[in-house]
């Protein structure tokens, strides 16, 4: 269980930023954080991953105080993260490889997670060889390959055709449902936050404050009914209709 407890940051020249946010993320559930520029969204995250260090509060991973150099935690940007210099394949092993993993297990890994991806075809191709779809992929391959205690994605598919983007979405959670590492997802997209998340967190006011906490009922739907599903549209008339008051 991933818990953020009463969490402020600030930033030297702007001063408080996010103000006094709690929330937990359990093993099984993605929450995603919605809410205007400027409330603290990525700041979060980078609070985190540790590379932001200015805030106060707590936050913990099942009771230790969060590392990324103990745990493993996954990050998704929205510019993919991928290293132009290196292959699909070296990109994907990355992680496992600076965590020192072994090349067995990696490659076995590696192997099943790009067939079921749809990379295997890729590998030897360089970042600038691919579409913004087939970067993606890579982003979520290398994210996988080590099994991560979380993910933080950070608007990850904001930058996909729309139909690109509810591939990507789908291909995500299938992956995901398989290890259900606890999960934080930054989206503007309402849909995309039904969608994909079992809770919506909405922030508002600069600095930023939980507005909102909104349970999804429609997340435990199949990915193939959940968008023909009236409990789909409901949620996000609930959440657009919270977001205005």
């Amino acid at each position: 269980m991933l818990n953020i407890n009463k969490v402020s940051a600030s930033y030297d020249d702007v001063g408080l930023i996010l103000d006094d946010i709690s929330f937990t993320v359990s093993k099984g559930d993605i929450v995603a954080l919605i809410g205007p520029s400027g409330t603290g969204k990525s700041t979060l995250l980078n609070s985190i991953t540790t590379l932001h260090k200015e805030y106060e509060g707590m936050i913990t991973l099942n009771g230790d105080v969060i590392n990324p150099k103990k745990q493993k935690i996954a990050w998704i940007p929205q510019n993919y993260g991928l290293l132009p210099w290196e292959t699909v394949k070296e990109n994907i092993l990355l992680g496992g490889t600076i965590r020192k993993l072994k090349p067995s297990d990696l490659n076995s890994r590696l192997n099943h997670l790009v067939e079921e991806i749809g990379l295997a075809a890729l590998l030897e191709r360089y970042p600038n060889q691919l579409s913004g779809g087939q970067q993606q992929r890579v982003a979520i391959a290398r994210a996988m390959l080590v099994t991560p205690d979380i993910f933080l994605l950070d608007e990850p598919f904001s930058a996909l055709d729309a139909l690109t983007r509810e591939h990507m979405q789908e291909l995500f959670l299938t992956q995901w449902s398989k290890e259900l590492s606890p999960t934080i997802l930054i989206t503007h997209d309402v849909e995309e936050a039904v969608f994909m998340a079992s809770q919506l967190v909405l922030l508002s006011g600069k600095p930023g404050t939980i507005k909102a906490v909104i349970d999804n009922p429609s997340f435990s739907l199949s990915l193939e009914e959940k968008r023909l599903s009236p409990l789909f549209y409901d949620t996000i008339k609930q959440v657009r209709g919270a977001m205005k008051k």
